[in-house]
């Protein structure tokens, strides 16, 4: 689109400075560097959270445009100043207390119940810094294994899938949401995206009223993602669970995260505007584009592991070709390590993610 970018991380040769047009390595908490860096452009993202609230407050005062702004980052980077903004913004979200001590933890688990689920508040994500809490009696285990630190404690919801919305908001207050998909984690992390989810009209409706509810209450400028449970029709105790965190429909709010998000990723292929081209856009003060889904597509994750028995036979995946691959420039495979992914679009969501997996299962060499 003729823009060009500039990328500030502790990194050198990280993936976006592979593409960028300048890079900036230096620590986050390196005033003097941000401030360089902030001089030489004309409005800033982010990637992900776990930036400082430093980059963005120093910014500012050098008066350029941070979006989203740098109170929407530090909200997003800890689970109870998220919560509480959920809930302040009249969101649903699932029962949950604040704990910074014994007590506290205690109190909190009285109200909550078994089974809970024990996150630490600040810096979690892929299932990082949480545990499952089953009775009374592994509560301080669970507590002293993260550290001891100031947690939340979440009701586990017995929800029927997990699904997000990526939504989009420009400086006029233009809005657009992308189609309700549906996640698949394995170990905590997400494996598959189906796009569109298959679930009733009024899902859908809901989820993007509270997307426009929540990008609006926040003042929104850029791309944000919401990860919802979907309640079960009817089960037991739910009219009570749906009650207590403020939800009129079958939807809980269970996190967000202001910038494109991994279950976005089949909107290169598979919509008319891809969220990276909506986050530039609105970040550079253009309206939203279409968010309209051009065919139905499936998202699958490949991980580190797939590099077990040395690097995957990229070959045999680009035999299918329906298939494309997207790889992110990590230097370093891990276990559980996000490091690419592919996106099948076909006639239908089935049809789409049973190339995905025959096309993702051919990587692996014996």
């Amino acid at each position: 689109m003729g823009y060009r970018i500039h990328t500030f991380s502790p990194d050198r040769n990280s993936p976006t400075g592979q593409i960028a047009d300048y890079e900036y390595a230096a620590a986050y908490e390196d005033s003097a560097a941000v401030h360089s860096f902030a001089k030489k452009v004309d409005a800033l993202t982010f990637e992900f959270e776990n930036v400082p609230s430093l980059v963005a407050e120093i910014a500012e005062a050098e008066g350029v445009p941070v979006r989203p702004s740098g109170s929407i980052l530090h909200a997003a980077q800890n689970r109870q100043r998220e919560k509480s903004t959920l809930s302040r913004a009249g969101l649903p979200v699932t029962p949950f207390r604040v704990v910074a001590n014994r007590s506290e933890l205690k109190e909190a688990a009285q109200e909550i119940g078994f089974p809970a689920i024990l996150k630490t508040a600040a810096f979690g994500y892929d299932g990082k810094g949480q545990t499952r809490v089953e009775s009374e009696t592994r509560l301080e285990p669970a507590w002293q294994s993260l550290g001891g630190q100031v947690c939340v404690l979440e009701a586990q919801v017995d929800f029927e899938r997990e699904l997000s919305m990526v939504a989009a908001r420009g400086v006029d207050g233009d809005f657009a949401a992308y189609p309700l998909v549906e996640n698949r984690h394995v170990n905590h992390i997400l494996d598959i995206t189906i796009a569109p989810a298959e679930v009733e009209p009024a899902v859908v409706h809901e989820a993007e009223r509270l997307a426009r509810q929540l990008c609006e209450y926040l003042g929104l400028i850029g791309i944000l993602c919401i990860e919802f449970f979907l309640l079960p029709k009817s089960c037991k105790g739910i009219e009570a669970q749906a009650a207590e965190a403020g939800s009129t429909g079958r939807l809980l709010t269970n996190e967000i995260a202001p910038r494109p998000h991994n279950s976005g990723h089949w909107t290169i292929e598979g919509a008319v505007t891809s969220q990276f081209e909506q986050q530039l856009r609105t970040v550079s003060g253009l309206g939203p584009g279409s968010t309209k889904q051009l065919r139905p597509a499936a998202m699958l994750n490949l991980l580190g592991d797939l590099w077990q028995n040395g690097e995957p036979d990229w070959q045999a995946l680009l035999a299918f070709s329906d298939a494309k691959l997207h790889l992110y420039g990590k230097h370093e495979a891990r276990p559980g390590r996000k490091m690419g992914h592919l996106t099948v679009t076909a006639d239908t969501t089935s049809a789409a993610l049973e190339v995905g997996l025959a096309a993702r299962a051919a990587l692996q060499r014996i």
